[in-house]
Order: structure tokens, then sequence, then C-alpha cells
């Protein structure tokens, strides 16, 4: 039997819906002859063959004919039939709701694929769909990041891309840049020595002042382009916080509230909480959700002393501490708590001192940190004499500021300042993936789009190719250089910007993308 490969019109069959005890189980089918291959494990196949697409049907599947007694009856179902080009695919398809048990679902794909169905491919339904143009690109890729979408927030903006926003944004930068391109290619026409094109066949518009500006037609189309490029390749940054989530650790000595705040955020009591120091000895995370934000929270063993210490401590919290040092190396945000009865001890001031350079690791910048100041309820007084008493100890601006600035204060056992915390945790985490945030808001302005962000790292690869590209025409325009140096470069960003939709493709990379997609997408 032939290796199935992306890109034909095979009838194939797919569960839509996880194997398991359920009230429905959902098969899906798509392809030449599929509602005719379906119609021949049906009870009313006459019913099925005639009717019309966007229409559901009722009845039984089938067992294989046994000799003359009647077919065994494997399941009651309902059939929705669908026809090309107007279904999802642009094929003929039917999706069959049967019973969700595990042997009934695997029974109704058993008659399915001895009927002359194959297993379809990872994304193959959305790779038709996509070779069919019922989609391009960026859509399709929207369709996988609506599944794994962890907030309400990561599927908007998912939906956005689903609903056409990026694609109409980059069809229209792209249009800039052909326009850009023609008329570059109209004065190319023309040898030195000929007379420029006549006025109705250029846009005198944008090439008045090419002799100022270095001899590139357009060249205030270029610049538009390339500022909604770098828009949209800033806008990234944010974009993979709400489909990705961000890694937060709580840090700080042993019994100063780690654990209480830990539960406090999750809503469970995941870490247990007692007064003896080192209760903890490894980190546990769980996912939580702040302002739209999934974050991966991770509660610490206790820091005692500086690193060199450690050894001071029994072994097993030896390499608790051990681990959490690792883990705070990979945080994008650290809550660093500070137990308020004790104020802001020498341990403390150790860490703000150290961990910026400790935390480094490769290109990747040290983490912020918000200062979490626990047992307010008790120590408030304290706080305050700390922040001052803080400024006037340290000689790191760093240590000072770390104290000072991001320092807030909460109780555990009032829940006092907890939605302050939130609020600054979700705060601290947008700017830290924004990190051309006054740019990307001036740029955004100016562009004109507000809606239009790239979801997946190839668009982001992409835009930042024709970005580049766009940017090295003009500054060669800028020095005069000749325009059949420039010409390529605003037609490479002009495929770079096509591929991102599509229009520009080889079977390599589609059958790269679509087989990250999950078995019935």
């Amino acid at each position: 039997m032939d290796k199935a490969v992306y890109g034909n019109s095979d009838p194939v069959a797919a569960f839509a819906t996880p194997l398991g005890e359920s009230a429905l189980a959902i098969i899906r089918t798509s392809g030449t002859m599929a509602v005719d291959l379906t119609a021949t494990v049906f009870s009313q196949p006459e019913k099925l063959l005639n009717t019309a697409g966007n229409t559901v049907v009722h009845g039984w599947i089938l067992g294989p004919p046994a000799n003359a007694a009647p077919r065994s009856k494997i399941d009651e179902v309902l059939i929705s039939v669908y026809r090309g080009p107007h279904s999802y695919t642009g094929e003929d398809g039917a999706d069959i709701s049967c019973h969700g048990g595990i042997a009934a679902a695997k029974a109704v794909m058993g008659a399915l694929k001895a009927a002359g169905f194959r297993d379809a491919l990872p994304g193959e339904f959305t790779f038709r769909a996509f070779m069919n143009g019922k989609l391009d690109l960026t859509r399709a890729e929207s369709v996988m990041e609506i599944v794994s979408a962890k907030t309400d927030l990561g599927r908007e903006h998912a939906v956005g891309r689903l609903s056409g926003v990026l694609e109409q944004e980059i069809q229209a930068v792209k249009e800039l840049l052909v326009q850009v391109l023609a008329e570059t290619e109209l004065y190319l026409d023309y040898s030195e020595e000929e007379a420029a094109p006549p006025h109705d066949r250029v846009c005198t518009a944008h090439a008045v002042n090419d002799e100022e500006k270095g001899r590139l037609p357009g060249r205030a189309l270029a610049e538009a382009a390339l500022t909604r490029l770098r828009v949209l390749s800033v806008s990234y940054r944010r974009e993979r916080l709400y489909q990705d989530g961000a890694l937060v650790v709580i840090a700080g000595r042993p019994n100063a509230g780690k654990s209480s705040l830990f539960n406090l955020l999750v809503k469970e009591e995941r870490s247990i909480v007692t007064d003896i120091p080192g209760t903890t000895r490894d980190w546990i995370e769980s996912w939580i959700v702040i302002e739209g934000i999934p974050i991966r929270l991770a509660d610490t063993a206790g820091l005692r002393g500086v690193p060199e210490q450690t050894n001071t401590v029994d072994l097993v919290e030896q390499i608790g501490i051990r681990r959490s040092r690792e883990l705070l190396a990979q945080a994008d945000l650290v809550l660093y708590m500070i137990d308020g009865s004790a104020g802001i001890t020498v341990e403390d001031q150790t860490f703000f001192r150290d961990y910026p350079e400790t935390a480094a690791t490769g290109k990747r910048e040290g983490p912020a940190i918000i200062t979490v100041w626990n047992k307010v309820d008790i120590a408030a007084d304290l706080l305050s004499a700390d922040r001052r008493s803080a400024d006037r100890r340290s000689t790191d601006r760093r240590s000072a500021a770390s104290c000072g600035e991001h320092l807030t204060g909460i109780s555990c056992k009032t829940n006092t300042g907890i939605p302050a915390l939130t609020a600054a945790i979700a705060s601290a985490l947008s700017d830290r993936w924004s990190a051309e945030n006054g740019q990307y808001e001036h740029s955004r302005n100016t562009a004109g789009r507000s809606g239009a962000a790239p979801g997946t790292a190839r668009q982001k690869e992409l835009i930042d190719a024709a970005a580049s590209a766009v940017q090295e025409a003009l500054a060669l325009a800028e020095k005069g250089e000749p325009l059949d140096l420039i010409a390529p470069l605003l037609r490479e960003g002009v495929n770079s910007l096509g591929e991102i939709t599509g229009e520009v493709s080889t079977a390599d990379i589609l059958d790269a993308m679509f087989s990250t997609f999950c078995v019935g997408k």
C-alpha cells in the first residue's frame, strides 16, 4: 500500500474528538467519494446519497454483509453532510456523530476504513482547506492556535487571525511594496540615455523627491511598509505571552510565606504550609491565569544564605536550593518574598545584589523582580522603616530599586494586597514582553493598525526577512545606488510576505507545518 501523503484527494477519516467515555464522539471524513463510501455502511444509503449539503441524516452504521443474514448494527448515528466547495476542506465530506464510548467509536471507524477510507494525516483536513483556497496559511495556523489557547484572550487573538486580520494586514503591506517595485522596474525599462517614463505611467506623488531621497520611486510607500512590518515584528513578543504564557517563580528565605502565596494564587492547597523552615524541599508548579496571561507559577525551596554557604543545611535541602536557583535562571518574573516580621535581612540584600549576575544565561536578560513584603497586617510600620533603611544601607542602586520601587505589601493571612500584586505581575510581564513598547505604541498609531499580530515563529521570521530586505533597499537608495541593485531586494520582501499567506510555498514547508497539527484538524 502506498504511503499516505499530503496533497491528494483520497477519502480520509479521523477522530475529531478524543477517545473516551463521553456522550458523543465525532468522526470526520473528506475527499473523493467520501459521501458515497459512507453510504455503503449506512442504513439508508439512497437517502444519504441524495442529501444536500449542510444537512443532517439519522440512521445506523452497519457491519459488513454476512451471507444472506441481515447486516449487523454497529451504532446509531447522525451524519452531517457537506458538499464541496461549500465545506471546510472544499471537498465532499461527512461528519459522523456516534455514541462516545471507546468501543462504539472504534467500531464505527473500523467500518469506515473497511469501506475504503484511510487514516487522515495530522492537519490533513486543514491542509486540504488551504490547497482548495478556503484558508490562507495565517488562517490555517490559527486553527491550531485556537485549539491550544490557554486563556480567553489568547483564543480571541487567534480568532482574529482566523477571521483574516493578519492576512489583510500582510496583503496591505505587500501591495505597498508591489507598487514600489512596479514603479522601480518601470524606470529600469528605460536606459540611462532614454527619457524618464511619462508621468501618467508612474505615481508622480511618490517620485517628486527621488533625486533628494535617493532615486527610489515611491520611497514614501516603502518607508510606510517598513514601519508596519516593524509594528508586526514587535507585536509578536506580546502575542507569544498570551499564547505560551510565562514562568513566574516565588523565591525567598525559608518561612517567608512562599507556599502560602502559592496556594492563594492557585486557589487550592497545593503546597504544604508549616511554621518549620525548610518545609518545601523541591519546587512545585501549577498553571494559573492573571489578566488573560497564562502563568506557570512555581513555588521553590527557601534560599538560605548565599550559594557558597548552602552546605550548612542538610543534603536534601541543599538539592532543593540548587534546583530553586536553576529554576530562577529560567524565570520570566521572580516574586521575592520577604518575611515582614523579620524585615529585610542581610540574606535578602545578598540576593538583590547577586541575583542579576547569577540569573543571566547566555544572551538571556535576567528576569524582572517584584519584592513581596508578607505579613503586612502585623508589620506595616516595619515595612516603612525597612524601605528607608534599605535605601540608606545599599551602595548598589540596583539593590535599592529592587527593595523599594517594586516592593508590594501583602498579607497571606488576610488576603490584603493580593489584587495589587496580581496587577503588578501582569504589568511586569507585559512590559517584559514589550521591550520596545514605546516604539511599538508609536509605530502602531502611525501605521493605523492595532489588531494584527503574527501568531507563529514562522510568520515572525518572514516578517523580519521582509523588513530587513526593505530596510536594505532604502539604505542603498539613500546612498544613490542603482535601481537594479534595489529592485531584487524589494522583490525579496514581496516574496517573504507571500510565504506568510501561502502565495509562495513549497511542498516541504507545507508538510513540515501541517504535520504539527492534531489528527482530525
